[in-house]
């Protein structure tokens, strides 16, 4: 999907994050998990480290929801994500694209912001499935839950 793109690392991976950007998950225990019904990365895995994929529930073929944590499919189309204007140039896999490039060490003045400001407003949901549910009780908004889980949260201790 991009070819050619080259970014320059300037923290330490998994370590330098913005103040306000503190994710409960790193890229490869997501991807360990079940996130995106094992459909994301599949095609430029040289570009990250290769122990992200070592446990990675990855899909051989379509989509597979079977594959995500709590079974369900709980993604947008990329499509949606375009018209709506959450894609920047430099991602154009969205959200997990930029979190996975940050998490190395990538920095992008003015975009980090704007993806952490997205990241911060998954909070909601958050709050509505503490509302909603038992704590624990991970039967309970599963698709919510696998949705926050696509934002390094672990929905699984809420």
């Amino acid at each position: 999907m991009q070819q050619g793109y080259r970014y320059e690392l300037t923290a330490t991976p998994g370590q330098d994050f913005d103040p306000d950007f503190q994710p409960e998950l790193t890229p490869r225990q997501m991807l360990e998990l079940g996130v995106f019904c094992g459909k994301y990365l599949t095609d430029c895995r040289g570009e990250f480290p290769a122990e992200w994929f070592a446990k990675a529930k990855l899909a051989m073929g379509k989509r597979d929801c079977s594959l995500n944590y709590f079974g369900v499919d709980a993604s947008q189309p990329l499509s949606e994500w375009i018209r709506k204007g959450w894609i920047h140039e430099d991602d154009p896999r969205g959200w997990f694209q930029w979190y996975c490039r940050y998490y190395l060490g990538r920095r992008l003045p003015g975009e980090d912001g704007r993806q952490i400001g997205r990241w911060k407003a998954m909070r909601r949901h958050i709050a509505q499935i503490r509302k909603h549910c038992e704590p624990g009780d991970v039967s309970c908004r599963r698709k919510q839950r696998q949705a926050v889980l696509h934002w390094a949260y672990d929905s699984r201790l809420i």
